[in-house]
């Protein structure tokens, strides 16, 4: 996961935190919904990105081995 998603990851959970805790000081309920849901937004793209990243590197793994398996009997 590259620094600019992460850190755009952060900044949705960051704005949606305080939009949060500003619905819930200010009893808007609206406001507290939107923030949550920010929140969440920002967690779920940073679990969809290291998933991806995780199967990524798992693909990798596995053209690296399907290389090494073939080398052998190209000789």
């Amino acid at each position: 996961m590259s620094f600019e998603e992460k850190f755009d990851n952060a900044k949705d959970q960051l704005a949606g935190k305080t939009k949060e805790i500003e619905g819930k000081i200010t009893g808007d309920k609206t406001r507290e919904i939107e923030g949550k849901v920010q929140n969440i937004k920002g967690e779920a793209k940073d679990d969809v990105q290291k998933i991806r990243d995780v199967a990524h590197d798992d693909v990798e793994a596995v053209k690296d081995a399907l290389k090494d398996k073939k080398k052998p009997s190209e000789n």
